[in-house]
């Protein structure tokens, strides 16, 4: 069972997601790229989910509970406190970031809440509140790159140089802007071809030069075909 809630917008939380999944049965499970990071209440304490550039396969063992906020991207270093790009395809222990003693109380308060979901987003919301601001560019660079806008004239648009940009996006999102625009693509496609609209379609809307373009990027991102997917 798995079921996500956007995160109340306004704020810096604008544009997370709490979610929830319960393994009713042992088996593999495929989490795709999304560009952001998680926070996850899992059995054995809190975890973290690093930005992916590819899928991530793991295992599920039937009973087992996980509780996940998942941020936009470019929200997670300011709460997890370490550059996107050291996170990047890994999953780690809070505690690996914040130490055992800190890590330790804060996945006690969570799991002990009435509602671990609300304690989850409240923890990342104290975080924030002493954490530096985020850098301002940083949703006007995803949008612009969701939206199929070239890296140079997304990096012009913001005042930076492309390298300048791309050293930033590291830090802040775990990986050039070149792959969070390939990361954004290739979900934009999966959400419409998942609401009905034919392959092809799906291509050419989500910016692909084709449909044999959009199965490429598919396997090479996701692993497997839009089709498996579906």
């Amino acid at each position: 069972m798995y079921e996500e809630t956007p995160v109340r917008p306004g704020g810096p939380l604008t544009g997370a997601v709490l979610w929830r999944r319960r393994d009713v049965r042992p088996g593999p499970y495929r989490v795709l790229p999304d560009g952001g990071t998680d926070l996850i209440l899992a059995p054995d304490g809190l975890l973290v989910a690093g930005p992916d550039t590819r899928a991530h396969v793991g295992t599920g063992t039937a009973g087992d509970a996980y509780t996940g906020l998942r941020f936009a991207p470019g929200q997670g270093p300011a709460v997890l406190g370490a550059p996107a790009h050291e996170l990047r395809n890994l999953r780690v222990p809070l505690a690996d970031l914040w130490g055992e003693r800190r890590a330790r109380l804060a996945a006690e308060r969570v799991a002990t809440a009435a509602d671990p979901g609300a304690a989850l987003t409240a923890l990342a919301r104290a975080r924030l509140a002493e954490a530096a601001p985020p850098e301002p560019y940083v949703p006007a660079v995803v949008a612009a790159l969701a939206a199929g806008r070239p890296v140079a004239e997304v990096a012009g648009a913001v005042g930076l140089g492309e390298r300048q940009l791309h050293r930033r996006s590291l830090a802040v999102f775990g990986y050039g802007p070149k792959t969070l625009a390939r990361v954004l693509r290739m979900n934009r496609a999966l959400a419409l071809a998942r609401a009905g609209t034919p392959p092809a379609g799906a291509a050419a809307l989500a910016g692909y030069a084709d449909q044999s373009h959009l199965a490429r990027e598919m396997r090479a991102l996701a692993g497997v075909p839009l089709s498996a997917l579906l």
